[in-house]
């Protein structure tokens, strides 16, 4: 292990010296990916500093107590303690520091969410869910944009995409996507029964140009007119625009901004996203056949998390973890539920399990 962290020290200190060629700060391009892997190294070199002084810090009172007496020995076996607790500490938060990073953590992140099974219930529940992420950005110091959204007819979402930007947000985004399942009794429902309904939410990691090649000749546009709930049309000019992509099938609609030319900037944006997390799960289910999809079907029965209104209740299945307080979940409390899932991967990785 000192041999690596070694390495990882060496590259820090490589990495900073680039960030003062003059070259590399004339580069745009260049001096963000520098930064950005000079932020991820800062955290494992600081422990790695603190590892090497106690191990320093161990030898030398491990010799003096060779030579100590009396009270004096007393006084450095228990800094001896105090030291190999620290050692042992750190060397944790090193095997957590030195597991494999996501490739996608530096990523800003495109959420879209569905309503999917119960009709307007559903709907409405997607609706509930966006503003719940929207809260928990801003509670995060996350920015977010709405790139596009499909309202329904009673204010529900049939569906909605937005854009989180800052740092760490696919970390403490990734594990929302899945079908989310809500139990409450709807505003239309005169006899108080409680429906089951579910909306779909989909995380992928904002692709940039230099991530995913789109071929122009491999697309098709369509433009036509903007529409409302239930179908009205709300614009005169064609500005809606529709991108298909021919190899996979991928289609991207947008109709939110006014001109065809900022629908078709976002809707780039989503289809690269999306082709983006298409060749990611790829790539891993050539590795692991246990890798799932996030939306499922959609059912039901299918769900990552379910909200009970009635019992205040939140549940997120994969971890078995409840608790009672989805009032609070729903303004933007989310860390209980992200700070456990992001644990739950970090022990999954140290046991050697595929995530």
């Amino acid at each position: 292990m000192l041999e690596r962290l070694q390495g990882l020290e060496d590259e820090y200190d490589q990495v900073a010296q680039r960030l003062n060629d003059p070259e590399v700060l004339a580069d745009h391009q260049a001096v963000r990916v520098a930064s950005r892997r000079l932020k991820e190294l800062e955290a494992v070199v600081g422990v790695c500093r603190r590892y090497r002084e106690v191990l320093s810090d161990l030898e030398t009172a491990e010799a003096m107590l060779g030579e100590a007496g009396g009270n004096d020995r007393d006084l450095m076996r228990s800094e001896i303690e105090e030291l190999e607790a620290a050692k042992a500490g750190l060397e944790d938060e090193l095997k957590v520091l030195l597991l494999p990073k996501d490739p996608n953590d530096a990523k800003n992140v495109i959420v879209e969410i569905r309503g999917a099974e119960g009709g307007e219930e559903a709907n409405l529940f997607a609706k509930d869910l966006f503003d719940m992420y929207v809260r928990y950005a801003d509670q995060k110091g996350f920015r977010h944009e709405v790139l596009g959204a499909h309202p329904s007819e009673k204010g529900g979402f049939n569906e909605v995409s937005f854009l989180v930007k800052g740092d760490e947000v696919w970390s403490r985004f990734k594990h929302e996507g899945g079908p989310h399942r809500v139990q409450r009794v709807p505003a239309t429902e005169s006899q108080g029964r409680i429906h089951t309904s579910s909306a779909t939410v989909t995380v992928l990691p904002e692709a940039e140009e230099l991530d995913v090649t789109v071929d122009p000749h491999e697309l098709k546009v369509d433009v036509y007119r903007s529409t409302g709930p239930g179908g009205q049309s709300v614009n005169t000019t064609d500005s809606a625009v529709r991108i298909t992509h021919l190899p996979t099938g991928i289609v991207v609609s947008m109709q939110d901004e006014k001109s065809q030319l900022q629908n078709k900037a976002r809707a780039m944006q989503v289809l690269r996203a999306r082709l983006l997390q298409a060749e990611q799960e790829r790539q891993a289910s050539e590795q692991s056949q246990r890798r799932r999809s996030q939306v499922g079907g959609g059912g039901r029965s299918e769900k990552i998390r379910t909200y009970n209104y009635k019992e205040n209740r939140v549940t997120d299945h994969r971890i078995n973890k409840t608790i009672y307080k989805l009032d609070k979940v729903l303004m933007g409390d989310l860390d209980e539920f992200v700070e456990a899932l992001m644990a739950d991967e970090r022990s999954r990785q140290l046991r050697g399990e595929d995530g």
